[in-house]
């Protein structure tokens, strides 16, 4: 069963393990529980990760001291082509280092460009 939590909600926890599957990201922490990054793909839209700043390791046994999400939908443009598009920044930090992981979300402006944060 999948709930809804926001992503601030892994501040103060200890991650012991990330699992990078180029679609999402699963998150595990100490207490046992999993925290997953994603889009569910529809038929005229692509969302996906487009870049990761920082190293994923530096997030492993540490408490998060910060997780916060944003998005852009000004700029940059990926392409000229770009109908429609959103930029989505987590960032995620320890006292070992700080980590962004940027999505890029585009359609023809009918489809949801958003990426979901749920506890699997």
């Amino acid at each position: 069963m999948k709930t809804h939590v926001v992503f601030e909600d892994l501040i103060g926890k200890i991650l012991v393990a990330i699992e990078n599957k180029n679609t999402e990201l699963v998150f595990t922490t100490s207490e046992g529980d999993s925290f997953m990054l994603h889009h569910d793909q529809d038929c005229c839209e692509r969302v996906c990760i487009n870049d990761i700043e920082g190293d994923l390791n530096n997030l492993i046994g540490q408490p998060i001291l910060q997780a916060q999400e944003s998005t852009n939908s000004k700029e940059p443009r990926p392409s000229e082509y770009s109908k429609s598009f959103t930029w989505t920044f987590y960032k995620l930090a320890t006292i070992k280092g700080y980590v962004t992981i940027r999505w890029l979300g585009e359609s023809n402006g009918y489809y949801s460009e958003s990426v979901s944060f749920k506890k699997v």
